[in-house]
């Protein structure tokens, strides 16, 4: 391959060699070398750095550091660049009813829909299915994607950027059991209500507008809905999030 890897631990050998390491990748003709630092011998960091490595990313039991050895500037990928939230509307469609909460400890009391941090691995609905559940209590089916706010440097992502993802839940249960350490307040209101009130985050009244209306003139003109499909790496599967295709159009081959 064009990079080298080195993940042998650290003994004081292999701190003496790697600057003859990096030698023979460079004689080898390879353009990158990555570094994997356990945290235990954090201090070889160090060492890495005088042979020109710096930080790449960190994980809970390592870090890796990156050498570019090609030409002109560094063409390695960044690690994260963004973190993924995704929250959860809720609607009951027998009542016209919403699921909303109040954050605990906030300054601004508003009314928004319950939703946290998607994990590794997560898929958007499951967590907001996830989310909700653990905020309120209340059980739930992923529908699809109502809305996508992108923004950058934010404050709560350590400047990075961050997406920001409501899906409109259907409801399997309806007592409300709401985490007391996380939330203020929670209750079922008026979808009207909500989209009128002040008392709403100013994402959360846009997009209870965008349901109000899908609610009256049928969700066909506002979901993003999910498929999923074979990928090209053996036994992998990715999901695709789109506005619905007619049969017609979908069974084109």
């Amino acid at each position: 391959g064009v990079s080298a890897w080195w993940q042998q631990p650290f003994p004081c050998s292999a701190c003496l060699s790697l600057a003859g390491a990096v030698a023979r990748w460079r004689g080898e003709g390879r353009l990158a070398v990555w570094l994997r630092v356990p945290i235990l011998q954090s201090q070889f960091a160090a060492a890495a750095a005088s042979q020109g490595f710096a930080f790449h990313h960190a994980e809970q039991g390592s870090s890796t550091l990156t050498l570019w050895l090609g030409d002109g500037p560094s063409r390695l990928p960044g690690f994260a660049t963004h973190q993924l939230g995704v929250a959860g509307a809720v609607l009951d469609q027998s009542t016209g009813k919403v699921l909303v909460v109040q954050d605990k400890n906030r300054t601004l009391n508003a009314w928004k829909f319950p939703g946290g941090l998607a994990n590794p691995g997560e898929d958007i609905g499951d967590t907001a299915v996830r989310e909700v559940f653990e905020e309120t209590g209340i059980k739930s089916e992923f529908k699809s994607i109502l809305s996508i706010r992108q923004q950058h440097e934010h404050p709560g992502a350590f400047g990075k950027s961050d997406m920001y993802i409501i899906c409109r839940l259907e409801p399997s249960s309806f007592n409300i059991s709401f985490c007391q350490q996380e939330c203020l307040r929670c209750e079922w209101m008026d979808l009207d209500e909500l989209a009128r009130t002040k008392d709403a985050t100013p994402i959360t009244s846009n997009v209870a507008k965008l349901l109000l209306y899908g609610y009256r003139e049928g969700f066909d003109k506002i979901d993003i809905t999910m498929r999923e499909f074979p990928a090209v790496y053996t036994g992998r599967f990715y999901k695709l999030y789109h506005r619905e295709l007619p049969e017609s159009y979908r069974n084109i081959t």
